[in-house]
């Protein structure tokens, strides 16, 4: 029988170091661990992120509907990457994220937090997942991203 994954708010690290906890938006330009208090000293990874999962979830740290919409995502069984984002990095991570959706649709302007990515393209916010989820659209979209498998 197959083990759920378990629920974690930090991306795993890749190699080596110390994957001791949550962390913020903070990441080594190397792809290494995430480590708390360092600052943001590369976003280009935030496109990367975006590409490699199937779901995941840019959102402040704290926020309400972030915690929201990651909990309506563990309910349906989609275990999504969550990206907390703080206050100082917030600048950074909403021109990088524009700079990822600039190709998709030139009529969305910078997006607004949280910001869920499915299949690596810009999905909507709380709004628009809840919308979805409500009218039963939600679940086919998680399959066709990959993010559910039955």
């Amino acid at each position: 029988m197959h083990q759920a994954l378990p629920y974690r708010t930090w991306v795993p690290t890749t190699g080596g170091g110390s994957s001791a906890g949550p962390s913020s938006a903070t990441i080594e330009p190397s792809d290494g661990p995430m480590n708390p208090g360092v600052g943001m000293k590369d976003v280009t990874c935030v496109t990367k992120m975006v590409s490699e999962n199937a779901v995941i979830v840019f959102g402040r740290r704290g926020c309400c509907m972030c915690h929201v919409v990651m909990r309506l995502l563990l309910g349906l069984g989609v275990n999504p990457t969550v990206f907390e984002v703080d206050e100082e990095d917030e600048a950074a991570v909403v021109d990088e994220l524009s700079r990822v959706i600039a190709g998709e649709d030139a009529k969305e302007g910078r997006p607004q937090f949280p910001a869920v990515f499915m299949g690596g393209q810009l999905f909507g916010g709380l709004e628009r997942v809840m919308a979805t989820h409500i009218s039963g659209e939600l679940v086919p979209i998680l399959k066709k991203a990959g993010a559910l498998w039955l």
